[in-house]
């Protein structure tokens, strides 16, 4: 879910807790000793540069308190993904909680990571750069409702609009087939519930996460993959089908 983030207090709640203390001290020192020195030949100029010196310490202080909650912050997200053990604990997150997760998984694979860069223009989530790669992450915490082709045909579309080099969408579930037909061939990378629990476990300091083979088909082994039900009494419920169908036809209903 798209959001803004304008203000300076939220950026560096974001950022590191030493980046607070950095600005602080910049503050400071522009607002204490820099624009008071200054003669721009303005008189009301000039008295405004030496009256901001009377406030600097108050707003260096401002921010300088920001820095205990930033690093509380960054220690909170680092410990929510190193809890993961399952697809069922990523799926209790708050929608907001996992796209947390998601940023920290890429913080740590050494990505600068922007939450709600973008604001409300196209859905944008979590920006990541590394060297000269801009990469846009959209994120999308669906556990009944498969992730579908019109999501990812709208992606693609802010990918050139943002002239980035590529898209990550990644889900607590599935993918439709035709949104993983239309991804192919293209720079978008289609992170399901398997591969996300793939990248936490690879990053996390002590591994939890416990990454479960796909079901093997008893009658030909087979995988079996998740199907929708289109006719009979139980259409539009999920089921496990044999991915050699039609030549094996097992099927398997979901709990």
């Amino acid at each position: 879910m798209p959001r803004k983030t304008t203000s300076l207090s939220d950026i560096l709640l974001e950022a590191p807790w030493w980046v607070s203390v950095i600005v602080a001290a910049t503050v400071y020192l522009i607002m204490k000793f820099i624009l008071p020195s200054i003669d721009t030949g303005n008189q009301i100029l000039n008295m405004f540069f030496k009256a901001v010196e009377v406030p600097a310490p108050l707003f260096s202080l401002f921010i300088l308190l920001i820095a205990p909650f930033a690093y509380f912050n960054s220690r909170r997200r680092a410990k929510q993904l190193d809890m993961q053990r399952d697809i069922a604990s990523i799926r209790k997150l708050h929608w907001r909680q996992f796209e947390e997760l998601v940023a920290e998984a890429f913080r740590r694979q050494g990505y600068r990571v922007t939450e709600g860069g973008y604001g409300a223009d196209g859905g944008i989530d979590i920006t990541l750069r590394k060297n000269d790669e801009l990469v846009l992450v959209q994120c999308k915490q669906w556990k009944a409702q498969k992730v579908g082709v019109s999501v990812i045909r709208e992606m693609f579309g802010v990918l050139n609009a943002h002239h980035a080099n590529r898209i990550i969408v990644v889900t607590s579930g599935r993918f439709t087939q035709d949104a993983v037909s239309f991804a192919q061939d293209k720079p978008i990378e289609l992170v399901n519930g398997d591969a996300l629990l793939v990248l936490i476990r690879d990053v996390q300091t002590s591994p939890h996460v416990e990454t479960t083979k796909a079901p093997i088909c008893p009658k030909c082994g087979a995988e079996l993959v998740e199907r929708t039900a289109r006719r009979g009494a139980n259409a539009g419920n999920l089921f496990l089908g044999c991915s050699s169908f039609p030549k094996c036809r097992y099927t398997e209903q979901l709990s």
